[in-house]
């Protein structure tokens, strides 16, 4: 992973804790409230909330870096394309957990240099949680060291996915061929998911359908933490990946599902 000078990377790690700070405020303030949701085009739904974060999260990326172009969810690119650095935004993913008052759901941020994440935040605000994750840096959660579990084999592995629906039939084929061979699968959780990787608690996390803003943060949380991610097969995420994320605690592990991710392609 390519990385900043100590001066850039410390000046980006401490705008990118006010970004989670403003999400944080604005996502407590309306959670289990009357909400009004409208679909966009694609039929995900989305509120004023999440706009309003991204906005307030713009505004403060343009005051404290206004060379930097900024990638959001809900108002996508602004600034120079081609440009050194590039925020990555998603002011809440999982805003169908949001709007049924299911916790678990965050907002991310990262940073991308030349294409390649340098800095990753997940910020879970109903608990208060926040990892991060930098270039040559460990992964920290509330400021304290996070670290991936040392799970080597399917046999023993916890494996998590957001929601089954969300796969089309030939992924979830693949998912299935995984997921029997795992000690215990769950569901539900959105981004918060590559975080429990990233403490210890569950050992691979397999989903498809992610856009850039759903994904360039988790990279450095999940590296910093010893764990792998990665496309199903095996390449690095970048702005043109497929969707198709797979992370997982450890190399062997990480090999041995994609092994079977990939056994029918």
């Amino acid at each position: 992973m390519d990385r900043c000078e100590p001066a850039e990377l410390a000046a980006a790690l401490d705008l990118a804790a006010r970004l989670a700070e403003v999400a944080r405020g604005l996502a407590r303030a309306s959670f289990r409230t009357a909400l009004a949701v409208e679909l966009k085009a694609d039929g995900s739904p989305v509120t004023t909330v999440d706009r309003a974060i991204e906005t307030e999260m713009r505004r403060m990326i343009r005051a404290r870096f206004p060379t930097h172009a900024i990638r959001g969810e809900e108002y996508g690119v602004e600034g120079d394309r081609d440009g050194e650095f590039t925020w990555i935004l998603d002011p809440i993913d999982g805003t169908k957990s949001f709007v049924t008052g299911f916790p678990l759901f965050g907002s991310l941020i990262a940073l991308l240099r030349g294409g390649r994440p340098v800095l990753g935040v997940i910020e879970a605000p109903i608990l208060g949680e926040r990892w991060i994750g930098a270039a040559g840096h460990a992964t920290r959660l509330n400021g304290e060291p996070a670290s991936a579990s040392a799970c080597r084999a399917l046999e023993r592995a916890v494996l998590y996915t957001t929601s089954a629906d969300l796969f089309d039939p030939a992924d979830r084929a693949g998912y299935e061929r995984v997921a029997v061979r795992c000690a215990l699968r769950r569901f539900g959780g959105d981004c918060y998911l590559y975080g429990l990787l990233a403490s210890g608690h569950c050992d691979l996390v397999i989903e498809s359908r992610l856009k850039p803003h759903d994904f360039m943060a988790l990279i450095p949380v999940i590296e910093g933490a010893g764990g792998r991610i990665s496309d199903w097969r095996g390449q690095p995420l970048d702005l043109g990946s497929d969707g198709r994320v797979l992370a997982a605690a450890t190399e062997a592990l990480w090999r041995e599902a994609i092994e079977r991710l990939t056994a029918d392609r």
